[in-house]
């Protein structure tokens, strides 16, 4: 399984970007989908979740209400929509597979893991 994040960059507080991440090598609808994030000096913390299939989603509190997970099963890639962008939100995001399929937070679910890209909020 491979999993690549893009779409990172530099953005202006109160801005918006979109993460993408291609997923390819395995057969997934049975995973979930996994977004977290990790700031500079901080631990890497868990942001969205969503299942391969579809259907539920979870964010973190502190993104809830500005972030949106989707996915696209025709092309395989799951989105970050980030919307209100705030300073904290600066990090390297990673996408993450969950071959188990639960709703997770815990990284330790996740068995795969992409390369990350850099988000920079900028005042």
């Amino acid at each position: 399984v491979q999993l690549q994040a893009f779409g990172g960059g530099l953005v202006q507080a109160g801005g918006s970007l979109r993460l993408s991440c291609a997923a390819s090598g395995g057969t997934f609808s049975r995973y979930s989908m996994g977004w977290f994030r990790q700031a500079p000096g901080k631990e890497r913390e868990y942001v969205a979740t969503i299942r391969w299939s579809g259907g539920r989603t979870y964010v973190a509190d502190s993104v809830k209400g500005r972030f949106t997970i989707s996915i696209d099963n025709a092309k395989n890639v799951v989105y970050l929509q980030m919307n209100s962008l705030k300073l904290e939100d600066t990090a390297v995001y990673y996408c993450a597979a969950n071959p188990r399929g639960q709703m997770v937070s815990i990284q330790g679910w996740y068995d795969y893991w992409g390369q990350g890209t850099l988000v920079t909020v900028s005042s």
